[in-house]
């Protein structure tokens, strides 16, 4: 256990242990050697802007290398940027129509070409990187590969593949022979007999068999030059070429969401497998979908929601990381603005105790062990952070507990969610506090003093404030009444 965590606990942490959706049960976590972890976090394909559906995955894999830190583990982690183009409908495995990368370049006015894919795609991995890092996600402890800087690699990896017998040739281009891999739909049990010709693919007469998928798409007049002509890797092939240069061949922890099962994880299993002889990954962790208002995320629903329609609103966009907090990765959770809202409070009056409770040079004394130990052991089993959460508020509404435990506490549950409580400490700019949630004594100067304003006593009125400011609060007179803020 690292040194922050071990000054708030006197006791071992627990077992930690998730959800492996490769045997469906709950696992206790053991890494492949000693105290490191390479973990591989599916990424976004950058053709336009990132709704919060991506952002709830890319807030999860943050939080699980929080956990996997206070445990004690060094973690390796990638997040692969998907920068050109591949197949429509990719993950439910189509193998038509026209990809996203293309989708993006038509609507920018943009000609479809490699350059202008790369360009397109830089544009939108900036804004991503802007986006999770408001999310509290620590981007400088990320290696983020773009897939096109890793053709060689993926070219070697189908090479290898039809070696093996793996892969054949059709005039379309090279494909993964899915009945070679015996074990083919083992994650999440995926069962290829009962499923239809054309329910996952459309019917294709170049393929052997109706489940076999892209390694290399060919095209005569744009792509990359390989022993099968021009053309592009299929998207499935780039995760496990990037995943085999950065990490190795067998890794702890891939995830993804829910949606990559059935097609692109099985997908990257078999390639992997088949031309390693080993076991791929360990642990397979999937977060859930996030609906809006009940309804599938979908930009012809007109339902999308983005990162800065918080910051439009006027909401802190950490409040979207709570809030995704609030649910188990797991389940699927709705989003509303009204469930959002409730979270910026929620998340503003942490804020405000966090102030008002202490500073970091008094928590070595601070004895919290008994919210350390059952908030750890909400952690461990497979991250349940909603617990975890309702724990956090039990212990700073705890009236026996002093001010220097419940800062303690909450710095503990910051260091683990990246809710940005400290940065507040460390800037103390924190929107106006209302009146019911300010202190008891603070409540009865500020009424006080507004009487005495009333009845034109601006002595008292002064002295007043004078008491507020010493109790750390200032307070400024507006046309809607007072407005009380932290003292700077």
């Amino acid at each position: 256990m690292l040194s922050f965590f071990s000054k708030k606990t006197t006791e071992p942490l627990p077992l930690l242990k998730f959800h492996n959706t490769l045997s469906g049960k709950l696992e206790e976590f053991l890494p492949l050697s000693g105290r490191e972890v390479k973990m591989y976090n599916c990424g976004p394909t950058v053709y336009g802007s990132q709704h919060i559906g991506n952002m709830r995955a890319a807030v999860f894999a943050d939080t699980l290398r929080r956990v996997l830190f206070a445990w004690g583990h060094q973690v390796k982690q990638v997040i692969n940027i998907t920068d050109f183009g591949h197949l429509a409908d990719q993950d439910e495995g189509a193998e038509g129509g026209e990809d996203k990368m293309t989708t993006g370049l038509k609507r920018e006015g943009l000609a479809l070409t490699l350059e202008n894919m790369r360009t397109l795609a830089e544009k939108y991995t900036e804004e991503y990187f802007q986006d999770i890092e408001t999310l509290g996600v620590a981007r400088d402890k990320i290696i983020f590969p773009r897939a096109s800087d890793y053709i060689a690699e993926q070219i070697s990896l189908i090479m290898s593949l039809e070696q093996k017998g793996y892969a054949y040739p059709t005039d379309q281009g090279v494909y993964y022979e899915v009945s070679r891999f015996a074990a083919y739909g083992k994650l999440g049990n995926i069962h290829l007999a009962g499923q239809k010709e054309g329910a996952r693919v459309q019917e294709n007469t170049h393929k052997r068999g109706p489940f076999d998928f892209i390694l290399w798409k060919s095209d005569k007049n744009l792509g990359w030059d390989s022993p099968w002509g021009m053309g592009f890797p299929g998207w499935h092939i780039e995760c496990t070429a990037m995943i085999f240069k950065l990490l190795g061949k067998q890794i702890d922890i891939h995830t993804g969401g829910i949606e990559h099962i059935p097609v692109h994880h099985n997908n990257e299993i078999a390639q992997a497998e088949a031309a390693s002889g080993k076991k791929f990954v360990n642990y397979w962790l999937h977060n859930d979908h996030i609906t809006i208002d009940g309804k599938k995320i979908s930009k012809s629903l007109g339902n999308t929601v983005f990162v800065q329609d918080l910051v439009d609103r006027g909401l802190n966009p950490r409040a979207l990381r709570y809030w995704f907090l609030t649910a188990h990765y797991r389940t699927q959770a709705n989003f509303t603005w009204d469930a959002v809202e409730a979270a910026n409070t929620a998340l503003g009056r942490l804020q405000r105790i966090f102030l008002e409770n202490g500073e970091e040079n008094n928590l070595d004394s601070a004895n919290i062990d008994a919210f350390s130990n059952s908030f750890f052991a909400a952690i461990a089993n497979d991250l349940d952070t909603p617990k975890a959460l309702a724990l956090v508020w039990d212990t700073v509404r705890d009236p026996a507990l002093t001010p220097a435990q419940k800062h303690a506490a909450l710095l503990v549950a910051d260091h683990m969610f990246g809710l940005g409580l400290a940065d507040a400490q460390a800037t103390k700019k924190l929107d106006v506090i209302p009146l019911h949630e300010l202190p008891d004594a603070v409540q009865e100067f500020v009424s006080n003093r507004e009487s005495a304003r009333q009845t034109k006593d601006f002595d008292l009125a002064d002295e007043l404030r004078g008491k507020i400011f010493e109790l750390g609060y200032e307070v400024k007179d507006s046309s809607d009444g007072p407005k009380v803020t932290p003292r700077e």
